[in-house]
């Protein structure tokens, strides 16, 4: 009988690549008077490649990005301090997000999260898609102390949501981080498609996060 269902976050329930283009953009246009000599497409791809999908932390992002622009203003501390600060405002979820978990809460699920990130980032984010009163846990890596595929990131999880593993699904985008972690600890793993790999082993695969009621469904 499953009865939770844990969920990674970026690339997952936030998607965070258009996120990422959304706000590198509007950062762009917000200091066009002084990184306007600068191609915006090039601005933008360039961010894009140095972050790559999130796991570059930005510190180290915008300290190359003046480097290879010679960007005399603003610093790259400045820059770093606004993508904190901004963000959340440009957060896009993917299709379906509410509506798959207002149907999962209404089958009695229990819902947890667990992401790899900064702490209170992490939480602006989750708190701009609207959707951290669903969630009976949510662990984040810096403040856990241990991140992804670490299983005892999972193990805590599941103890706090008081299952077993035998019980639970995770939810994620990462073949090894997300899918493979869960399996090797007993949960089930689904893989939420993402076109960066091709060959995926889980025990299911969803290209919408509003198919995952009826896999339950059939589980159960």
């Amino acid at each position: 009988m499953l009865k939770t269902v844990i969920f990674d976050l970026d690339g997952t329930l936030l998607n965070r690549d258009a996120s990422v283009q959304q706000f590198i953009g509007n950062q762009y246009d917000r200091w066009k008077d002084v990184l306007g000599f600068i191609p915006k497409e090039h601005y933008i791809s360039r961010f894009i490649e140095l972050d790559a999908r999130g796991y570059v932390w930005k510190d180290k992002v915008y300290q190359q990005m003046v480097k290879e622009f010679h960007i005399s203003e603003p610093s790259w501390e400045r820059l770093l301090q606004d993508y904190i600060a901004e963000f959340h405002h440009r957060c896009i979820p993917f299709p379906h997000l509410i509506h798959t978990l207002e149907s999962l809460k209404a089958h009695k699920i229990r819902l947890g999260m667990i992401t790899n990130g900064k702490g209170s980032f992490q939480m602006n984010n989750i708190r701009a898609l609207g959707i951290e009163h669903f969630f009976d846990t949510i662990l984040v890596s810096e403040w856990e102390g241990m991140k992804k595929p670490d299983p005892d990131i999972f193990k805590k999880t599941l103890s706090q949501l008081q299952v077993s593993a035998e019980e639970s699904m995770y939810v994620g985008d990462h073949p090894e981080n997300d899918v493979q972690a869960a399996r090797d600890i007993g949960m089930f793993g689904v893989w939420k498609k993402d076109a960066q790999w091709s060959q995926v082993e889980a025990d299911f695969i969803i290209e919408d996060l509003q198919e995952l009621p009826f896999i339950i469904q059939a589980i159960n």
